[in-house]
């Protein structure tokens, strides 16, 4: 297992972890942002745990990764605080990606009505696009005033 200095190093400059909640993300992360002119971008290192048996990304994490960078990303750009809720998540899986390739993705939110945002984004390992994904998104109430 890595010391946590180690997989630090690891991580491109700008990059700070951003948290994600819940009991099923908690053995997903770290998740990674960063943030600067126009919409963030975030990262994943693929480690042993997110792979198949072949070292390479699992499908299913990958299609988790995106549920995530798009809901958080998409709420970002929407400018609306709280929680999403998926609809609906699209993903075509392009390539590999391999035990400690970096994956990062910057999200696009195409449309945002009162209720509901959409949001696509292709995430790429090392510079070589892994996945497309598309999802629609239920937007927090705003809070009561």
């Amino acid at each position: 297992m890595e010391a946590k200095d180690e997989v630090a190093e690891r991580i491109p400059a700008g990059f700070v972890p951003r948290p994600v909640g819940g009991g099923f993300l908690e053995p997903f992360g770290p998740l990674y942002i960063r943030r600067g002119e126009g919409p963030s971008v975030f990262g994943l290192r693929i480690e042993r745990r997110h792979c198949n048996a072949k070292d390479m990304a699992h499908g299913g994490m990958l299609a988790t990764l995106a549920d995530i960078v798009l809901g958080i990303g998409g709420l970002e750009q929407a400018g609306v605080p709280g929680f999403f809720v998926t609809v609906s998540l699209q993903t075509d899986f392009l390539g590999p990606a391999p035990l400690g390739a970096w994956v990062e993705c910057r999200p696009e939110l195409l449309r945002r009505t009162r209720t509901l945002m959409f949001v696509q984004g292709t995430f790429a390992a090392e510079g070589r696009p892994v996945l497309r994904a598309s999802g629609v998104f239920h937007l927090p109430k705003p809070a009561a005033a």
